[in-house]
């Protein structure tokens, strides 16, 4: 029997992560809990999969979480994240805490010797080179959750990278695909919230109406595989039916395909190298009917553009990158600034930015910080 750590339990990842987990008890066991302030939820996932230990953001959410459940361990804070992070009875450790936050439990898992199930695509973009050294150092295995990451490395599986002539990511393009960039002004947080085909958190639905998270992912591929970021490209494709191809350097492109629905990466990474029933409808390509796919516009959803430069201009920009958009979208949800003002105050904070080269970990988070307060300047003058 597995057992699993699951690091943002509540979140859409966390959830989809315990169905597959409940469908498949005899195989896997939960040992570890780690999530924010969702107590109602997270008491239900106590009670239902009875783990060692669970962690939560603070104090008083762990006080009331121990009035609610018994036999279990509550730890808090960021101490007590990282405790669960390297609960020492992991096999895998699933890191799906959203964002920047999700960077040192990753890397405490990894010192830990835990193989990782990827979700937060946060921890590879601010400090890629960082944690692919503590991965190797350990021996872990770092398997991919995100859909198109997971089907790369499900086309590259045994196979020589030496072959891969190059990567295509694919894009559903958010529910602005079709739009110039002077149709997008007055887009509100409700109209971006509306993803055609995932069911995603709100961060991430942002970051793909502006594209930023294909960006993100563009620099989690290149980590990730061992790529130059001229080897990775994207491609809007908005049935979101194939979920990423890998061109060979005989010019064949092998592709992985299955209906938007992230139990089934998620089941994958769960049961490598092994593969598991999952409850995912199987496709019926005579009913889909075609297959579209062309390129992105860069004008109007600039924010993969600047990922671009980012992970070439290395160092800390990426970590800034990611700071300056988490800050960006966060003022978009609270109707601080408008969309078209998301990928403005990214670009001004990335210009800013004295970029540190082979950074320690302490330079990233505190490029991480620097670009947060950065942004909110530039957030605060959109405002004004």
């Amino acid at each position: 029997m597995k057992r699993i750590t699951i690091l943002g339990s509540t979140g859409s990842i966390g959830r989809s992560t315990l169905d597959v987990i409940s469908r498949n008890s005899s195989q896997f066991k939960v040992v570890a809990l780690a999530a924010g302030r969702n107590i109602g939820l997270l008491e239900e996932q106590v009670r239902a999969f009875r783990p060692d230990i669970v962690a939560v953001a603070d104090q008083q959410t762990a006080e009331e979480l121990s009035h609610r459940v018994n036999g279990v361990r509550i730890l808090f804070g960021p101490e007590g994240i990282n405790e669960a992070a390297g609960h020492e009875s992991a096999d895998l450790v699933i890191s799906a805490i959203v964002g920047a936050a999700g960077l040192v439990p990753t890397i405490t898992a990894v010192r830990a010797g835990k193989d990782i199930g990827l979700a937060n695509k946060e921890a590879l973009v601010m400090a890629g080179s960082i944690v692919m050294e503590e991965a190797r150092r350990s021996g872990i295995r770092i398997i991919p959750v995100d859909s198109e990451h997971s089907a790369v490395y499900q086309c590259l599986e045994g196979r020589n990278k030496a072959e891969i002539q190059r990567i295509v990511l694919t894009a559903s393009g958010g529910p602005f695909v079709n739009r110039g960039k002077h149709e997008l002004g007055d887009i509100t947080a409700e109209d971006a919230l509306k993803h055609p085909n995932w069911s995603m958190g709100r961060k991430i639905s942002i970051d793909s109406a502006t594209l930023m998270n294909k960006g993100l992912e563009v620099i989690e591929a290149c980590w990730l595989f061992d790529v130059e970021a001229s080897c990775v490209d994207v491609l809007i494709h908005p049935q979101s039916i194939v979920h990423s191809l890998v061109e060979f350097r005989d010019r064949t492109l092998l592709a992985q395909m299955s209906m938007p629905d992230m139990r089934a990466p998620i089941a994958y990474a769960l049961s490598w190298p092994d593969r598991l029933e999952t409850p995912i409808h199987g496709l019926e390509l005579d009913r889909i009917g075609s297959l579209t796919f062309k390129k992105p516009d860069h004008d109007s959803f600039p924010c993969l553009s600047y990922a671009y430069e980012a992970i070439r201009a290395g160092g800390t920009v990426p970590a800034v990158l990611n700071a300056a958009n988490e800050a960006a979208v966060h003022a978009f949800l609270d109707k601080r600034i408008g969309f078209n003002d998301i990928p403005a105050v990214i670009r001004r904070t990335v210009r800013e930015h004295t970029a540190k080269t082979s950074p320690t970990l302490q330079d990233v988070l505190g490029a991480d910080a620097w670009a947060r307060e950065t942004a909110e300047v530039h957030i605060k003058e959109n405002n004004g």
